[in-house]
């Protein structure tokens, strides 16, 4: 992970951030960028060849956003990406570039890549889309179900791209850990897109970020025989049960066990103990809403 960048340096070094990216994606000639965002229309649009090679997509000028407007806690600076948004809009205009059979040609781990990507970016974007910008996500009407991003040769939602996408066609419950919706309570934002070639490291890397925050993620309470798990675990934890399911130990119901076996190999060997001994009682931690962004 990146170190975060000095207060006083972080505008200098985010506009060479930002201009170097502007050169590398200045082969979107196609892609429209302007002050409304492209990801956010209504029909899907049309982007061109753009500067990544056929069957990849090019990452930098995301890679550039995030480096320059997400710090060491994975708060995000949403007032000056709103204000300096081109290289966001133009990166997620090429999401549109990848055609659905050069989607389907590609490995399992370069597919979730680009849609935990797509998903992340166009997140941000449905965010700065606000003026003034809101409080929660929650607060932008429709913005998981009817707001359509141009992706790959179609058109889809947020939830779309989550649920119908991502949870549907891959058995990688560790996605859950890489998106990010734009909350307090959400996993962190990673100051990198994810990609193919360290696809795994990266999610584990984020399993375990989300893990070892005890408002967010877990927290044993020994003393009181109680786990509490962020909510993430009891909406989806279907998601859990084909790769780890469980027929003894640990407690509750198929999906229970299945989440806390799953939690239990990112913890100490004491606590991995303790959970497969199944002697307490499972809680979900509070979910804040509130925007993720810098003060």
């Amino acid at each position: 992970m990146p170190n975060a960048f000095h207060y006083a340096s972080r505008s200098t070094i985010r506009r060479g951030l930002i201009l170097g990216s502007l050169v590398l994606t200045a082969g979107l000639g196609s892609c429209q960028i302007n002050n409304t965002s492209a990801s956010t229309t209504d029909t899907v649009t049309t982007a061109q060849a753009s500067s990544a090679q056929p069957g990849s997509l090019e990452t930098e000028g995301y890679a550039a956003v995030l480096t320059a407007n997400v710090d060491d806690k994975a708060l995000v600076d949403y007032a000056t990406l709103q204000q300096d948004r081109q290289v966001l809009d133009s990166y997620n205009a090429s999401l549109a570039s990848i055609t659905p059979e050069q989607l389907a040609s590609w490995s399992d781990a370069e597919q979730i890549a680009y849609w935990v990507n797509a998903y992340n970016s166009l997140t941000l974007a449905s965010i700065i889309d606000q003026a003034p910008l809101k409080d929660s996500i929650k607060d932008i009407k429709g913005v998981w179900k009817d707001r359509k991003h141009a992706v790959s040769g179609t058109s889809k939602t947020l939830d779309e791209i989550e649920h119908e996408t991502l949870r549907k066609d891959f058995q990688e419950p560790r996605i859950h850990a890489a998106l990010v919706c734009a909350a307090m309570s959400c996993p962190p934002l990673r100051q990198e897109p994810f990609t193919a070639e360290q696809l795994d490291a990266q999610l584990d890397d984020q399993v375990n970020q989300w893990l070892a925050n005890p408002e967010t993620g877990l927290r044993i309470d020994r003393e009181n025989n109680q786990v509490y798990l962020s909510k993430i675990f009891k909406w989806f934890g279907e998601d859990w049960v084909p790769g780890y399911g469980v027929e003894s130990g640990f407690t509750g119901g198929d999906k229970q066990r299945a989440v806390l076996n799953f939690v239990s190999n990112y913890v100490s060997a004491e606590d991995k103990a303790y959970l497969e001994a199944g002697d307490y009682g499972v809680s979900y931690l509070n979910y804040d809403w509130a925007l993720n962004k810098q003060s």
